[in-house]
């Protein structure tokens, strides 16, 4: 398959590109400051030339988005906001401009993650994110067929365990292997509508 990977160079991202193209894919990838092509997914317009330069693809990955954190007494509309559009609205208009642009039975995949259904202290701009998107696919899923449409959702990964483990006291760990298989599961398979939940 060809797949179109976003935020390849992040730690996730680079896991994803080993695993995909140790299974044969041909992986084009896309990241603000690296990859073959250099683009804000953030923006719409540079989102549509991501596929005007991809072409074609069979499947469409994504390892990205930002939110801010803090405590829900400090964090300001703004801060909401730039939440939304990090990871929610970016990752929307992967999949509301990539519909006409990827394989007929081509897939999409996002990444949402762990605080949409276990909060922590300073984590609402990202629950509210990652609860909106995994809403998103669910519903997605339902119209776009048989184009399908799936979101990977994991804990903290224990490869990044000495830089944000302390966010998440008490919650297990998940190695970045069983993530990317995660992504093979829904790249590779026929499942829609799934938050796979790690």
């Amino acid at each position: 398959m060809k797949i179109l990977l976003i935020g390849a160079t992040g730690t996730l991202g680079a896991a994803l590109h080993r695993t995909l193209d140790t299974r044969g894919h041909e992986v084009l990838t896309v990241a603000r400051g690296g990859g073959d092509l250099r683009f804000d997914i953030t923006d719409p317009a540079q989102v549509s030339e991501v596929y005007d330069r991809a072409g074609r693809v069979d499947a469409v990955v994504s390892a990205a988005g930002h939110v801010p954190y803090g405590p829900v007494t400090e964090l300001t509309p703004e801060d909401y906001l730039a939440a939304f559009h990090g990871k929610v609205l970016s990752q929307i208009d992967l999949v509301r401009q990539g519909i006409p642009r990827i394989a007929e039975r081509g897939s999409f995949t996002l990444i949402t993650g762990v605080l949409a259904r276990e909060p922590i202290p300073t984590g609402s701009a990202a629950s509210m994110a990652n609860g909106a998107l995994e809403a998103f696919v669910r519903a997605a899923a339902i119209e776009i067929a048989p184009q399908r449409v799936n979101a990977v959702s994991p804990t903290v990964f224990t490869e990044s365990l000495g830089e944000y483990g302390d966010y998440f006291p008490g919650m297990p760990p998940v190695d970045l292997a069983d993530v990317t298989q995660a992504y093979v599961r829904s790249v590779e398979g026929a499942q829609t509508g799934q938050i796979y939940a790690l």
